[in-house]
């Protein structure tokens, strides 16, 4: 064996894994492709959202509150800031379907949240231009991950632990064997007892054909806006957001540079747009459609921003056909452990389900409550 235990992509989901792997054992290798935090994986784009009020699957709750006590501890383990608290805004119809189903959502988990009208979103957070009928739901444990900075800290931290990283280097195949998984790249082989694929959007490679099926690599686009004044825009005073109503939908960040916000249209424009087979060739220009519809949207929701397109880009993600992550062995005797597919939604978690991954990949814990995101719930189709 050349290891206990092999990360395969050490991308949002690799990285953290691989760090919290080295601290169980000490014999762990990582793969990549490129290099940690390389600017065309879905690490890509400076910054994601992290949210506790969450529109979705209560289950994921638990996820993110180990997630958030392992951000802080990946920040003391490796003296960076990653997570900067800066409060969230839900922003939509006062009784719409968006606001009532977060609010069932936080209200189920218990997250801890508060209700803003109109008039107090429009005193607190004058940057947001509001419809006469929007309102507001308020996380006040939610911020900002610096991704790019998390990726790196984290591989550092789990070199420091003793791990071995492989550099531009690409896995070709893994073959499972009485033995164990043997891993390729090239002309070079290595035997490992467990591997887990954590290489996103590159992932569907290494799967077996029922979870092929199940899955596509698509495009996600993040786009950027000069502010008036950057101190209204500064993390400070700019909770990350999250706006829906009718067709018109955005997320972003506050000016972590003290310049450019993020605000990014958050629902596809097309589907076959997004569809991107090969991750190695993601478009990474801009349609015509995309530019105008996210700066339609600007315009409307930010007076404050200059409403032309300062930056852009787009990156690969694995997504699957529910929306939920792959997360746990291919079946109940393979080696392999997949920690991959989070559809685009998976760094906020990023932390809590590598430490998830670690432990019953290396037989130190099976955690409960996680079937939604166990793969062989593709298996009998």
């Amino acid at each position: 064996m050349d290891a206990q235990l092999a990360v395969i992509g050490l991308g949002s989901i690799g990285s953290m894994t691989l760090w919290q792997a080295s601290r169980l054992s000490d014999s762990v290798m990582g793969f990549e492709a490129a290099t940690p935090a390389h600017g065309r994986s879905a690490v890509g784009g400076d910054t994601r959202l992290f949210r506790m009020v969450y529109l979705g699957k209560p289950d994921y709750y638990p996820v993110m509150e180990r997630s958030r006590g392992l951000w802080a501890e990946l920040e003391a383990e490796t003296g960076q800031d990653i997570l900067t608290t800066t409060g969230g805004l839900s922003i939509g119809t006062a009784n719409g379907s968006y606001i009532n189903s977060i609010l069932e959502t936080t209200r189920t988990i218990g997250a801890e949240h508060c209700v803003l009208s109109r008039e107090e979103t429009a005193e607190r957070y004058p940057q947001h231009n509001l419809r006469p009928d929007d309102c507001a739901v308020y996380d006040p444990r939610a911020g900002v991950l610096r991704t790019d900075r998390a990726v790196s800290a984290a591989v550092a931290a789990a070199q420091a632990n003793g791990a071995t990283v492989l550099q531009n280097t690409p896995v070709d195949s893994i073959t499972e064997t009485d033995h164990g998984v043997v891993v390729t790249s090239g002309d070079r082989t290595w035997t490992f007892e467990k591997v887990i694929v954590a290489s996103g959007g590159w992932s569907r490679r290494l799967m077996p054909d029922h979870l092929k099926a199940v899955t596509e690599t698509k495009r996600i686009v993040l786009t950027w806006f000069l502010a008036q004044d950057g101190t209204q825009f500064s993390p400070e005073s700019f909770p990350v957001f999250s706006r829906l109503y009718g067709d018109r939908s955005m997320f972003g960040a506050p000016a972590v540079d003290g310049v450019t916000v993020k605000a990014s249209v958050d629902a596809p424009l097309d589907r076959r747009e997004r569809t991107t087979p090969d991750p190695d060739c993601v478009p990474r220009e801009l349609t015509r459609e995309e530019i105008e519809k996210v700066t339609d949207i600007v315009t409307e929701f930010f007076p404050g921003l200059i409403p032309s397109i300062v930056r852009s880009d787009a990156f690969p993600d694995l997504f699957t056909e529910d929306g939920h992550p792959l997360l746990g062995w291919l079946d109940e005797n393979s080696r392999v452990y997949c920690a991959t597919g989070f559809s685009g939604k998976g760094f906020k978690m990023a932390t809590g389900f590598g430490q998830i991954a670690a432990h019953e990949a290396l037989g130190k814990q099976t955690v409960d409550g996680l079937d939604f995101v166990r793969p062989d719930r593709f298996k009998t189709r």
